[in-house]
């Protein structure tokens, strides 16, 4: 999308660099904005706001988190579809978001992070973009990184996939232009998009196979179309979808002591999952290779009303022999099977505990934060902040995914967090504000204490939630709502700060 209000000169001082256009990093511009901030860029290395839902286009793309949920508290949605709503409609949502807000002026696109570095003497943050082939250098005050977990797609380490002749692309890396009919695919994993995807290409398809390692727990998926007399309720009277979004929220907090420190209690979505095969697979070897041997919640709970049906059909193989190797025009598995595809599609997640944008921040001693994260697993204190990088804020930092809920909830809790902070570096004249290490490693202490009785650490399988150390440094193990306690207001004393030398260079 070409965005006519998109700088075409970058500007070579701001007071807050956001990087990322998704969820996040829109919220922010949108509250910077609010709080009467002008001096700011977004700068967004596609070309459109979204995020991961600008990028992830696949055949039955779509929330998995009830639709009502998935939208800023502050522009609620009256006109979604459908209960879980399809990508296409998230995006065009964002898209209106931003424009509604009028900040579209302060966003920098197809605008990518090089490296961004503290400088010590300045007190700023030296960030180096790269735009059309050229670099520039932006001086910040502050820097906000929201380039979100979902954004670098994480391809598979098979020995031969570079030597495949035909068609291969990430599920967030959709080629639209390659037409599936009639051709043999397959399609390695069996998480969140693939149990989307499986379904939408089995119907066009000449032969799907699709590679399992672990089998998901895939529960029904409650979904429906809204009704006019809904959506006409929803614009003319917001309070009822707000109640709506309220009875919502309550309904799906009552899923976190299953997860946190009672596994037990998620025995009725166990049998829910148990039904949902039983449901979608008559035959009894099929339906024992995609039965999960560990705890329902362990690894992410899926929803489908239609992948078990489509690994039953005639023209889908289930394959859960390891892969062995990729040649010019198949797939061989560990037991010498050679199977021969046309297309190759992988569904293998992305580099959530290893985030590649912490490969380009360097902090006060120089070090990157990805080598300070690879030491100990990463850290942050309150998913935002992290010793040792004064002025840098994180949106969806670690410790701040959820099982059960939705995203947008914890990051407009991160956004007040944020925003307090930025006010009190203001009122009290600082020039920047560092997490205390003994506070952030107590904080971190406690969040991996609290995991020790949760599924994530107890129900048997290994997920993406956890880190190359083995610790799961992905989820909030606690409810939002004291999340969004926690950080209702910006602890200074929680700080190391630095008053402004002068009251010229006073955040102010």
């Amino acid at each position: 999308m070409n965005h006519d209000s998109d700088p075409r000169v970058l500007p070579d001082r701001v007071r807050q660099l956001v990087i990322g256009a998704g969820f996040g990093g829109l919220g922010m511009a949108i509250k910077l904005d609010e709080d009467g901030e002008r001096d700011f860029l977004v700068i967004e290395k596609g070309g459109d706001v979204g995020g991961t839902w600008r990028d992830n286009t696949y055949p039955g793309a779509a929330c998995d988190v009830p639709s009502q949920l998935y939208s800023y508290s502050f522009a609620p949605n009256p006109s979604w579809s459908k209960s879980f709503s399809p990508q296409p409609e998230i995006q065009a949502y964002l898209q209106g978001v931003a424009r509604e807000a009028g900040v579209l002026d302060r966003f920098a696109f197809d605008t990518a992070v090089e490296e961004a570095a503290w400088d010590e003497a300045g007190q700023v943050w030296q960030v180096e973009v790269s735009r059309a082939g050229e670099r520039h250098t932006i001086t910040t005050d502050v820097l906000i990184s929201a380039a979100g977990a979902l954004c670098e797609p994480r391809l598979p380490d098979i020995d031969g996939i570079d030597t495949f002749q035909g068609e291969v692309f990430h599920s967030a890396r959709w080629d639209h232009d390659t037409d599936l009919t009639g051709k043999r695919v397959a399609v390695i994993g069996t998480g969140a998009s693939s149990i989307q995807i499986v379904p939408e290409i089995q119907k066009v398809v000449g032969h799907l196979d699709v590679y399992q390692r672990t089998a998901p727990w895939v529960i029904p998926r409650h979904d429906r179309a809204y009704t006019g007399v809904e959506k006409a309720l929803f614009k003319r009277v917001p309070a009822i979808q707000k109640l709506y979004r309220t009875a919502i929220y309550w309904g799906r907090e009552a899923y976190v002591p299953a997860f946190t420190r009672r596994p037990e209690l998620a025995l009725p979505a166990r049998l829910l999952g148990l039904s949902n095969i039983r449901r979608g697979i008559a035959d009894p070897e099929l339906r024992a290779r995609v039965t999960p041997d560990y705890a329902i919640g362990c690894k992410r709970i899926l929803i489908s009303n239609t992948y078990y049906p489509a690994l039953a059909s005639d023209n889908v193989s289930l394959v859960t022999d390891g892969i062995a190797k990729i040649t010019g025009d198949a797939i061989v598995t560990a037991d010498g099977v050679e199977r021969p595809i046309d297309v190759l599609v992988v569904a293998t997640g992305f580099h959530v505990t290893d985030p590649p944008i912490a490969e380009r921040i360097r902090g006060r001693d120089g070090r990157k934060l990805a080598d300070v994260w690879s030491e100990n697993g990463q850290g942050a204190y309150k998913g935002c902040t992290v010793h040792g990088f004064p002025n840098l804020f994180q949106i969806v930092g670690p410790n701040t995914g959820l099982g059960h809920s939705s995203m947008v909830f914890m990051i407009e809790s991160q956004l007040a967090y944020i925003r307090d902070a930025l006010g009190t570096m203001q009122t009290d004249g600082l020039a920047t504000v560092e997490p205390r290490a003994e506070v952030q490693q107590a904080w971190n202490d406690d969040l991996q204490r609290r995991m020790e009785p949760s599924v994530w650490s107890s129900g048997g399988c290994a997920s993406w939630y956890l880190d190359e150390h083995g610790r799961n440094t992905t989820l909030w193990p606690r409810a939002t709502f004291t999340f969004r306690r926690l950080l209702s207001r910006f602890d200074k004393t929680a700080y190391t700060v630095a008053p402004a030398r002068t009251r010229e260079d006073a955040f102010a």
